[in-house]
């Protein structure tokens, strides 16, 4: 009895200890919804920004900042497993493998590109990584996951704040632009909804791009998109795996990061399970339902954390390395299409 009394109470205090901070991140993102249904402006931006506003909450001596970080680490974990339940098998039929190859190749394509421009540029890999994944992925969702399992350094927060901002304003853009560029390039309604879902970064960018131009390549471009966001993943899995062994302590001792991160195994079989259609209708509208805001909540999280001074140090080049990123893909997609 004394035990389970120990455990209560432990559990009751670390509920204390994270409410504050998960509460001001739940309203930030209320507020971003708010602003995005109202206003037109992207939710995730929106909860950014919102976020940095706040940073002053998490300053010592703080009662928000375990709770801040809890959602910028854990719940963003649970947003990107129950990504899962979007995503099924199905996306892969209809659309045939050559999308798939165009996605996966894609992928491929802007990392490698990624990394050369960062090494002319004189960025990190780290950087390289996390930019040219959020590109090629799903945005700021990518971003966030990729950030979870890279390697920390004294940029690391810095620089996720900045991949969010940027792939979220460069998917607003692309989401006007796009569509106009399909048109001048004349692609039909099939190949406007494969290159909207293969080249902008967020989803719920292609989806205004997309319906915008017509309900067949709105309902293309989300199908490209969701076969996009299921790299996710594989790729965190392959990025950790890459990972291990080479991030060590500084006694030497090896720190590895485990095998198949919580998260992404959680990600994989929500894939499998809505595949096979053994989620319930009810089930899976809540885990997109849940995802959504836990995802909000986490990047409002991230805001917070986010010094404004630190932001404004961000080079250049960093700038630079993103926007040629988000063209790559642009023109690797263009040119597949004008080939295929």
């Amino acid at each position: 009895m004394k035990t389970e009394a120990s455990f209560s109470r432990a559990s009751l205090t670390r509920v204390q200890s994270l409410a504050p901070g998960v509460l001001i991140c739940a309203l930030i993102a209320l507020a971003a919804q708010f602003l995005s249904e109202h206003y037109g402006s992207p939710a995730m931006l929106m909860a950014l920004l919102l976020g940095m506003t706040m940073n002053f909450v998490q300053e010592e001596p703080s009662r928000a900042a375990a709770g801040v970080g809890f959602s910028a680490k854990v719940i963003l974990r649970i947003a990107v497993a129950l990504l899962g339940a979007r995503i099924g098998f199905d996306a892969f039929v209809d659309l045939g493998w050559p999308v798939v190859l165009l996605v996966v190749s894609g992928l491929l394509a802007t990392l490698v590109f990624g990394y050369a421009v960062a090494r002319l540029l004189g960025r990190g890999w780290r950087l390289a990584i996390l930019t040219a994944g959020a590109v090629s992925i799903c945005g700021a969702s990518a971003a966030m996951a990729i950030a979870a399992v890279l390697p920390k350094n004294e940029f690391s927060e810095r620089n996720l704040g900045f991949t969010v901002f940027s792939v979220t304003l460069l998917s607003t853009l692309a989401m006007i632009g796009y569509p106009l560029l399909a048109s001048v390039l004349n692609f039909d309604q099939m190949q406007s909804g494969i290159f909207l879902g293969a080249t902008i970064h967020d989803v719920a960018q292609v989806v205004g791009a997309g319906f915008g131009v017509s309900d067949a390549t709105g309902e293309t471009a989300t199908t490209v998109k969701l076969i996009r966001v299921s790299m996710l993943a594989p790729f965190v899995l392959l990025l950790t795996l890459a990972l291990r062994g080479a991030h060590e302590t500084s006694d030497g001792q090896a720190k590895r990061p485990p095998l198949i991160p919580g998260f992404v195994l959680a990600f994989l079989l929500l894939v499998i399970a809505n595949s096979f259609g053994l989620l319930p209708a009810a089930v899976q509208s809540a885990a997109v339902f849940l995802s959504k805001w836990a995802m909000l909540t986490a990047i409002a999280a991230v805001g917070v954390k986010t010094e404004l001074r630190k932001f404004r140090e961000i080079p250049p080049q960093s700038v630079a390395l993103i926007v040629l990123e988000t063209g790559f893909i642009a023109c690797f997609a263009i040119t597949w299409l004008k080939l295929s």
